[in-house]
């Protein structure tokens, strides 16, 4: 992996933000967030790793026995948590194609289409114009290349793990590292 920093790079949207093995703030230990937008009024990306352990069915309403129904639910960020958005990611021979907020009925249509995944969130991660930038220079993230097969991957801990073992040695052996060391 090559080495991304804010300085080298103008903008963060696409890539991935892992959480350093040592941040502990509740909203973000052990996660790996997709950039949607990255400027200068500020950020926002999706949290993909903390599944709800419930699909858009369970919501009832339209999405209790439309195509939708089997769509996992995941907290995509502590901002406005009630706010339900869809997405889509298709896999492209040289990389992927992400749908982010689109109705019911484009992500419908999108489900039966090759090496595409279609998730649903609740709410989103942001930062204000400047935060993102302080956090990085504290080094509270890690920033890493969205392989094309992110989607296919389990959208909890071990995309983590295995995320953020792909970027080398030393971080291999954080991930790992359990929670309570004192339990190892």
């Amino acid at each position: 992996m090559r080495e991304r920093t804010p300085s080298t790079q103008t903008s963060l949207a696409g890539s991935l933000l892992l959480a350093h093995p040592a941040l502990r703030d509740p909203n973000f230990r052990r996660t790996v967030i997709l950039m949607t937008a990255d400027g200068k009024e500020g950020s926002m990306g999706m949290v993909l790793n903390r599944p709800l352990g419930r699909s858009l069915g369970t919501l009832g309403g339209d999405f209790a026995l439309g195509p939708l129904a089997d769509t996992p639910l995941y907290s995509g960020g502590p901002v406005q948590t009630k706010q339900l958005i869809l997405a889509a990611w298709q896999s492209q021979p040289n990389g992927f194609q992400l749908h982010l907020g689109i109705e019911p009925e484009k992500a419908a249509s999108l489900l039966p289409e090759k090496d595409t995944h279609v998730r649903a969130y609740f709410g989103y991660a942001g930062w204000s114009a400047g935060q993102l930038k302080r956090e990085l220079s504290q080094n509270t993230w890690i920033i890493a290349d969205a392989p094309r097969d992110l989607f296919a991957q389990p959208g909890d801990l071990t995309l983590w793990r295995k995320t953020l073992g792909r970027e080398g040695a030393q971080w291999r052996l954080l991930a790992d590292e359990p929670d309570s060391p004192d339990l190892n």
